[in-house]
């Protein structure tokens, strides 16, 4: 009995601790391939931490340290196998976006913005996981989310044109960069220019061409798929033993400069209510967008696997994560697609591979720091350049016009409004746009008079079957729930059919595709029964859900009814046929 409870127990907390789960299988196989996954990741992470905080306009070192201790707790907390937490570009563009309007970039008071951004995305993040609310997320329609990454990777593209070219510019929108861009022009630091425009060069032949030569090679695809995905590495120690051998930053090129070496620092959020109050939209941004794309990727990699990820806990082990960076200098994590699909063709099996890659990052920042000073800042411009140029999908246009075009509304909102308005204005733009298109295909429902199929049980639409109707029988089917905003349209609707036909008897309310009825609905199902007593045409109703019968039993509606709640239409086809006498 004592053995039972013990079990009950340890999988009760197995359900909050993920790592009691994976941790009960745990042998050498399975650590080896965390090690090597780790190595692999650690490797990729150097350049990418140093390259998204200066996009965050922070100082490279904080990259560093935002990838060490949230990675160590969404290993502790978090439902992926495979996904690595970490800093990404689209939270580092809406962490600029946020800080920049309350502090100086590189300020001391900048950086305590951004952790306390990384705090309060923690606790908002924690709240949704205890509180189960993942489905939050789902007013964030996929189109939206494309469209928004498409934007935000021209934007942060934009954006590290001024480290390539090494020159001055600012700006939060396309507009005010292009400005600011043509209007710096003149200023152009040639030797910057050549190495940012051979870096980039180098890396988009690396994400395109090397595997293929590998592969010619002999490599094994995975392995060549690995090292190809490693290529900034070689970008980064070749550039910066250049500028180092020919002392360039002499001639100006801006070179990443002095990181300290050490360890993550304990920081402490502020608290300051002025500065929660104009972070906290901000925060709720990048908790959503960061939840949604790391949950994209998570659940995308687990099926490969036959692995399940479960939602409500990932919002917890994010928010640990970005409780951690705020406590050791950090700034917004969240789930990488990059790196984590690297984690998981480097055979990654469990999320300890994430912890040790966070003491691989450790070592670097013990041990490798020095070595960093002489990177110059346009290959890590080229590094990001070539990351976020492979999320612009401008092919969602195309999709969403074909498909829908209420979705290729949302998604065109979304990029307009984010590359002329900012980020912030652009996603919340594509949330609102949805929900009213939303609302509005909803209000107005699609309805259609049905008739039988000749020798069958089905009923279809007459306008595109050659059905058997009666013109004592009116069987309109609604194909949308029953709410306040569809209401008046099904009243019309039935209204206009019965004056159009002067024999009419009955009318029947095929329910097959309503799935709820509210308040409002439910009067104005109440007044048509009403309405259509009086005329004489009784009122019935066929194919109701159990649920939707619970409420109209609950609420005494069928009491009052004029006419039957049939099983199916058909049913109710026959069983008013003869009552008609026909």
């Amino acid at each position: 009995m004592t053995t039972r409870l013990r079990l009950i127990n340890t999988t009760q907390l197995a359900k909050y601790l993920p790592i009691l789960d994976w941790g009960r299988t745990y042998d050498r196989s399975t650590l080896t391939n965390d090690l090597v996954a780790a190595l692999i990741v650690t490797i990729m992470l150097i350049p990418q931490s140093l390259a998204y905080a200066l996009l965050a306009g922070l100082p490279p070192e904080i990259g560093l340290y935002a990838s060490m201790l949230p990675i160590i707790l969404y290993a502790i907390f978090g439902t992926s196998r495979a996904l690595a937490v970490g800093p990404v570009a689209v939270v580092s563009l809406l962490t600029v976006a946020a800080v920049s309007k309350i502090a100086v970039p590189g300020t001391s008071e900048y950086i305590a913005a951004a952790i306390t951004l990384a705090f309060l995305s923690g606790l908002i993040l924690l709240a949704l996981g205890v509180f189960r609310l993942g489905f939050l997320a789902n007013f964030l329609s996929h189109p939206v989310i494309a469209g928004f990454i498409t934007a935000t990777g021209i934007i942060i593209a934009a954006s590290q044109l001024k480290n390539i070219l090494g020159i001055d510019a600012n700006g939060h929108t396309l507009p005010d960069l292009i400005r600011s861009l043509a209007h710096n022009l003149s200023q152009v630091n040639w030797v910057t220019a050549v190495i940012g425009v051979l870096a980039m060069g180098f890396l988009f032949w690396v994400r395109k061409g090397l595997l293929h030569l590998l592969v010619g090679l002999g490599l094994a695809p995975r392995i060549a798929g690995i090292v190809a995905k490693a290529g900034p590495v070689a970008a980064i120690v070749v550039t910066t033993l250049i500028v180092w051998f020919f002392d360039l930053a002499e001639r100006g090129v801006q070179v990443v400069g002095d990181v300290p070496k050490g360890l993550p620092p304990l920081t402490m959020p502020s608290f300051s209510i002025d500065m929660w109050s104009n972070l906290i939209g901000a925060a709720v941004l990048i908790s959503v967008i960061g939840f949604v794309e790391s949950v994209s990727v998570a659940q995308t990699l687990a099926a490969k696997k036959r692995q399940r990820i479960d939602p409500d806990q990932e919002l917890i082990g994010l928010g640990a994560a970005n409780l951690g960076a705020s406590f050791t200098g950090g700034f917004p994590v969240t789930g990488g697609f990059s790196r984590s699909v690297v984690n998981y063709d480097a055979g990654a099996d469990t999320p300890a591979a994430g912890a040790y890659t966070a003491i691989g990052l450790a070592g670097a920042s013990l041990f490798l720091t020095p070595f960093i000073f002489h990177l110059p800042k346009a290959t890590l411009a080229a590094t990001i350049i070539v990351a976020v140029l492979s999320l612009v999908d401008f092919s969602i246009l195309k999709k969403t016009w074909r498909h829908s075009k209420a979705d290729f509304a949302a998604v065109a909102a979304t990029m307009s409004i984010t590359l002329l308005m900012g980020v912030e204005l652009g996603v919340t733009a594509g949330v609102v746009v949805s929900i009213l298109i939303h609302l509005y295909k909803t209000s107005r429902p699609h309805m259609a008079i049905v008739g039988q199929v000749p020798n069958t049980e089905h009923y279809r639409n007459f306008l595109r079957h050659h059905v058997i109707t009666d013109p004592k029988i009116l069987t309109i089917r609604i194909d949308e729930s029953l709410y306040f905003a569809n209401t008046r349209v099904l009243e019309d609707r039935i209204y206009y059919e019965v004056a159009k036909q002067p024999e009419l008897q009955h009318v029947v309310l095929m329910c097959s595709a309503v799935n709820t009825i509210d308040m409002s609905a439910l009067e104005s199902l109440e007044a048509i029964n009403e309405r259509l007593k009086a005329g004489g045409v009784t009122f019935h109703f066929s194919e109701v859900k159990g649920p939707v019968m619970d409420q109209l039993s609950a609420t005494g509606f069928l009491e009052v009814l004029s006419g039957e709640v049939f099983l199916s239409q058909h049913d109710a086809q026959t069983t008013l046929w003869v009552g008609s006498g026909l």
